[in-house]
């Protein structure tokens, strides 16, 4: 029987918090929670009606179906008293990282521009997806070179990525553009755009799910299924070099 050899946590990024949203619905914020774990940070558990971030460093919006995806996904999740925080500490500079329903949640709470909507083949997608990596210039992505090609497994039914013409020549034009799908495009967003950023870098969303990627054995075959970790790496590298 073959034996897998499961990684040590990374060295402590020593004080570093990094607060971790559940909403009702968030189907990954466990998951969320072991993948700042094992690139060495101290997750922390945050409530969607807390009305503040109990001094975290940085935030990650998990996936899952917040409120139901009610209206329309994230919409709801949106108002939440704790988004009120985020919102608020985002323009001071704290990375957010939104994961597929969060990525629609900070679309909705107009950190990021844009949005996403129903899957042009109108069917909810499950696959391991290749990304190439556009920007390693944002709190989230250090850890990887411009170019690179990681495979980080993907699971939607509302990801495509829409914005107007003007929307998305500044995304473009700005490198602000931070993962296009490789490949193949699995839900029609427009240029391929699988994760976006804020002017600053310090938000960013994605729809592909890094945290399903951390572990050998655990994740996709290619890349050795920790494709996913550097980017909760990078977060931490960033607050520990502050």
């Amino acid at each position: 029987m073959h034996r897998l050899d499961v990684p040590e946590p990374q060295p402590r990024a020593e004080g570093a918090r990094v607060g971790v949203v559940t909403f009702p619905g968030s189907l990954d914020e466990r998951d969320a929670q072991r993948a700042v774990r094992l690139a060495g940070g101290e997750p922390v558990a945050l409530w969607h009606a807390d009305e503040d971030l109990r001094g975290v460093d940085a935030v990650v919006l998990p996936g899952g179906f917040s409120y139901g995806d009610y209206l329309r996904c994230g919409a709801i999740a949106s108002f939440a008293p704790v988004m009120t925080a985020v919102v608020e500490a985002a323009g001071r500079g704290l990375p957010v990282l939104g994961i597929c329903n969060g990525f629609q949640i900070l679309c909705e709470a107009h950190l990021l521009p844009g949005a996403l909507i129903r899957n042009e083949a109108q069917r909810f997608v499950c696959r391991d997806q290749q990304l190439r990596v556009e920007n390693n210039d944002t709190a989230w992505t250090t850890g990887y070179s411009v170019g690179e090609t990681i495979t980080i497994p993907l699971k939607n039914g509302e990801g495509g990525f829409v914005a107007d013409e003007r929307t998305l020549a500044e995304l473009e034009g700005e490198g602000r553009v931070v993962f296009r799908y490789e490949g193949h495009n699995p839900n029609g967003s427009l240029h391929d755009i699988a994760g976006i950023s804020n002017a600053a870098g310090n938000v960013v969303g994605l729809m592909p799910h890094p945290e399903h990627a951390v572990e050998p054995g655990f994740g996709p075959d290619s890349g050795g299924g920790t494709d996913g970790l550097a980017i909760f790496a990078s977060v931490l590298g960033v607050l520990v070099s502050a």
